[in-house]
């Protein structure tokens, strides 16, 4: 559904069924999202102005967490159809075959494109079983290269719109929160650390300007800071609560917002959506005889 900022809520017509992985078009004008199992998903894209889902990818195995390209002619994806979740592109279009851009026996999943087209992030387990960002250049050996190592979590990456920025999530202080490092392969790139949330805090996105970042706090709360460049590196607004949503990273980010900042594409669990079910073995020690 479109969330405004003023907390006005407006559905949109699509089949009901298990979403995930939402993001929109630079435009704004199209959705590319996850449908489908766990274990078995593909990437829709649902064009607004005609209404209509176009499924784009069609292979047996998971494909998930989609990215347009700055220009909109791609979309980049992770796949596990190789065994380990790898990194693909394909033509909006649907037209053509996907383009494999990573391997290796790791885990990749897709975070963002840079808006310069140049840089693919994304997150990967490292040395140590922590979580961290990693990005892979799109031209030359493409040779993948850790962004902040750390013994830390960090997931759910933003590049800032002028590829100077990263805004992440990090359990460093023993509970998730934002935070904003230059981003090292940008020019004259500033040495420190900022923290954006202050009560914990997930799932950052830029505004198209760049001049304010969203967050989902705890409870759902959608939160906005404004960002400023200084000569020095950044001064961060205090956080102020938007509106409330049901929304929870699952591990993605559940939102995305347009590029004016006023309306965001929120994934929203319908009731008993996340209602599984338990099994309950007794008498268990019994089988360990046998």
């Amino acid at each position: 559904l479109w969330i405004g900022r003023d907390g006005k809520r407006q559905a949109i017509a699509a089949p009901e069924g298990a979403y995930r992985d939402v993001r929109l078009s630079p435009d704004a004008a199209r959705l590319a999202a996850r449908r489908g199992t766990a274990a078995s998903s593909d990437i829709w894209v649902l064009e607004f102005a005609r209404n209509a889902w176009t499924r784009f990818t069609f292979d047996p195995k998971g494909d998930k967490l989609p990215v347009w390209s700055p220009d909109g002619r791609q979309i980049a994806f992770s796949s596990d159809r190789s065994g380990y979740l790898q990194i693909y592109r394909k033509d909006s279009s649907g037209a053509g075959q996907e383009e494999q851009l990573t391997s290796g026996p790791s885990y990749k999943y897709l975070e963002d494109w840079s808006r310069d087209g140049r840089y693919l992030l994304y997150v990967q387990y490292s040395v140590g079983g922590a979580l961290n960002l990693w990005t892979v250049p799109l031209d030359g050996e493409r040779k993948p290269m850790p962004v902040f190592p750390s013994p830390f979590t960090e997931a759910a990456g933003r590049f800032s719109p002028n590829g100077r920025w990263i805004a992440y999530g990090s359990d460093e202080s023993n509970k998730n929160e934002v935070y904003i490092q230059a981003f090292p392969g940008a020019p004259s790139a500033p040495k420190g650390k900022w923290q954006v949330s202050v009560q914990g805090g997930t799932s950052p996105v830029w505004r198209g300007d760049g001049k304010e970042l969203f967050f989902l706090a705890p409870g759902g709360k959608m939160m906005a800071a404004g960002v400023r460049e200084t000569a020095s590196g950044l001064e961060i607004d205090t956080p102020r609560e938007l509106f409330s949503t049901a929304a929870t990273p699952n591990p993605t980010t559940p939102y995305d917002v347009t590029a004016d900042g006023q309306r965001f594409l929120v994934h929203e669990p319908t009731a008993g959506a996340n209602d599984n079910p338990l099994t309950v073995i007794v008498n268990w020690q019994a089988g360990l005889k046998n």
